[in-house]
């Protein structure tokens, strides 16, 4: 460590030992009801706790969430990313400064000491200092308990700090010209800061829950390529054989729902490692989204949440989802937010793998909804189309989901979680195709999305069949069937799929008009090169992987 780094941790403990009220490590149940007494939560009919954030802080912040930008880590990062907003140094120092003097000022401060990843060897300790009790249950759901071999972890002699302040704000003289200018020319008082180098991580005025666990996802997916692993936002499960698979996809694309399997358990639902010796989970719990859940479609989730249970023995955390007086909870009700959320610990799911580890993949599917209605259902990538679609991580919105969307919209978020992934893409995408090179992984693109049309005209791609798909995907099915190629995209369909009618497999064939079914094709393709070249252009990516783009 370097003496500036030495000097910020040492003053962040000493401000801690300082301080007259410092509660370490507090029993989950402790946290529960200081939560409830404190009036950080109120308590749901089933004993759950439910809590509301501001109205700018119903989801995360990008705009302000930086990287500070130090001479020691900076060539590593891709700053031509959106997504990967440098600050400098010094304004880091003045914010550090700043959360130290608040947290002096605090009547209490919990801390809680945790690691992030299921596997002892490649987990990294993690100590989260906030002012609230529902912070730390919030930690106490999605961190993971520190293992006794901690010690033979990669990262056995370093620790991260994580400090949380959601409720209090930057003072906007201050940090004007330092941070960002909101579109009324007020500086903004919410950050959210990691610094790779010196390891502190800073929430300050972001009460979205989520801040916390993405900064920390944030973390492992800049640390962990340097180590030999790739880091993955993706969820996985384990077929009763032993085999393992990954599923990567934007929201919407089904990633939850397909991999929520009766016939296989869950390793987790968002974050893993894929190392040398195999895959695990980077977290203790889920942070799914309740917008319009039934649970007849999300039975485990469901139940995980809206279970009855004493509140000191729940725990579970509804956040911004409408509460009446009377206890009822509406899940349908999206007037303040369409993206209220609920934290629990997996084991309030029936069907997972307590280890939340699990040997090398032998399957990975990338998942999009195509409104568009041209990506074939289910296509075989070769390893450099496996790269490509990774670093290209698309997805589309929907006409009439948000305001002056009349016609599906292409959406490209690299390695399907671009705002988590800071490193030069050639990282990520290079290690993705060692990796099935050495351990043998097939990968499969599904579509979730329409056929027959474009979102308006024709239909969404019915479950049974996209689970159809997944299940022969997943049991090796698909290995001795015929393929045909789709030029436009450079895709591999298979010509025949168990329990799913040949007719849709190529989507040209569900189409009334073939010449609107090409140009439609051609026009998302162009789409593709445009922002390949955008992304990519000066990366010197291999030419073998930029031959697979749809439009090259």
């Amino acid at each position: 460590m370097n003496t500036i780094e030495i000097s910020m941790i040492e003053d962040l403990k000493k401000s801690l030992k300082l301080h007259s009220n410092i509660r370490e490590n507090l029993p989950r149940e402790v946290l529960i009801s200081l939560a409830v007494d404190n009036k950080e939560a109120v308590l749901t009919r089933n004993g759950a706790l439910g809590t509301w954030t501001p109205s700018n802080s119903t989801g995360r912040s990008p705009k302000d969430t930086y990287i500070v930008r130090n001479p020691e880590s900076e060539l590593n990062i891709d700053w031509s990313s959106p997504n990967n907003i440098g600050m400098n140094p010094q304004t880091f120092a003045l914010v550090f400064e700043d959360a130290l003097k608040t947290i002096g000022k605090k009547k209490t401060i919990f801390t809680t000491d945790r690691v992030i990843g299921a596997d002892s060897k490649y987990a990294l300790r993690v100590k989260t200092i906030c002012d609230k009790a529902l912070s730390q249950v919030f930690v106490d759901n999605m961190f993971r308990p520190t293992p006794d071999d901690i010690n033979q972890s990669i990262f056995a002699d370093e620790q991260f700090f994580l400090i949380a302040l959601p409720k209090d704000k930057l003072d906007k003289d201050r940090y004007k010209g330092l941070v960002r200018d909101q579109p009324n020319g007020e500086t903004s008082d919410i950050c959210v800061v990691v610094d790779f180098d010196k390891k502190i991580g800073i929430v300050y005025g972001s009460s979205y829950m989520g801040s916390m666990k993405k900064l920390m996802f944030t973390v492992m997916n800049y640390y962990l390529p340097f180590k030999g692993v790739l880091p993955l936002h993706c969820s996985a499960n384990e077929g009763v054989n032993g085999d393992s698979a990954l599923l990567l996809g934007l929201s919407g694309t089904g990633k939850t729902t397909l991999s929520a399997d009766p016939e296989r358990a869950l390793l987790g639902d968002d974050e893993h490692g894929w190392s040398n010796d195999g895959i695990f989970n980077f977290e203790n719990g889920c942070y799914a989204k309740m917008i319009d859940i039934k649970p007849e479609n999300e039975p485990e989730i469901y139940e995980a949440v809206m279970h009855k249970a004493d509140y000191t023995k729940h725990g579970a955390i509804i956040e911004n989802a409408m509460i009446y007086p009377d206890g009822e909870i509406d899940f349908f009700d999206d007037r303040y937010t369409p993206n209220s959320r609920a934290s629990y610990p997996l084991s309030f799911l029936d069907n997972i793998k307590e280890s939340s580890k699990a040997s090398h993949p032998n399957t990975i599917l990338f998942l999009t909804a195509d409104a568009y209605g041209v990506i074939p259902p289910i296509s075989k990538l070769s390893k450099e189309q496996a790269m490509l679609w990774f670093l290209m991580g698309y997805t589309s919105k929907l006409a009439g989901t948000e305001t002056g969307v009349t016609e599906p919209q292409a959406t490209f978020s690299r390695f399907f979680g671009q705002p988590f992934m800071p490193c030069n893409p050639n990282i990520y995408a290079e290690m993705l195709g060692d990796k099935m090179d050495k351990h043998n992984t097939n990968v499969f693109l599904i579509n979730t999305g329409w056929s027959g049309g474009s979102y308006g005209t024709g239909s969404r791609i019915k479950l049974k069949y996209t689970r159809a798909m997944v299940d022969a995907a997943l049991k090796g099915k698909l290995n001795k069937v015929d393929f045909i190629e789709n030029k436009v995209f450079h895709l591999n369909i298979p010509t025949s799929c168990e329990n799913v009618p040949s007719e849709i497999l190529n989507p040209i064939n569900t189409w009334k008009n073939q010449d609107e079914y090409q140009k439609t094709a051609e026009k998302l393709a162009n789409k593709f090169s445009t922002n390949f070249d955008k992304s990519y252009g000066n990366q010197n990516l291999d030419p073998g992987i930029i031959s697979q783009c749809p439009g090259k």
